[in-house]
């Protein structure tokens, strides 16, 4: 997912990860668990950067299958997730369930299909 970095793979905005996720910043704080007023301080900054690495590696791994950062944005807020109850990726990584989603999906880029 190509977004707002410095050279060190380090998110430099907020504003700019979310947009390019297609949700708000306050949404992004419910992801990352981080106060949203926190991204503007450079402590702010460090935690979101360690909070959205599993994020990072949904979202990759999903417009690797889907063929475009957009599609995995809107799989990843919209498409309900097989055995989860209605649930999305969005609802399961708020949920602190990413590595679940991660799995799911590595299952289903392998052939197996829930």
């Amino acid at each position: 997912m190509t977004t707002q970095f410095d050279r060190n793979n380090r998110i430099i905005s907020a504003r700019a990860f979310a947009t390019n996720l297609g949700i708000t910043q306050t949404e992004l704080a419910k992801l990352t668990g981080i106060n949203r007023h926190s991204f503007y301080r450079q402590s702010g900054l460090r935690k979101l950067n360690e909070a959205v690495r599993p994020l990072l590696s949904i979202l990759n791994l999903a417009s690797e299958m889907t063929g475009s950062d957009q599609r995995a944005a809107l799989w990843f807020k919209h498409q309900p997730i097989p055995g989860w109850a209605g649930k999305t990726a969005f609802d399961l990584v708020s949920e602190r369930k990413s590595d679940r989603v991660l799995a799911y999906l590595l299952s289903v880029q392998s052939g197996v299909y829930s």
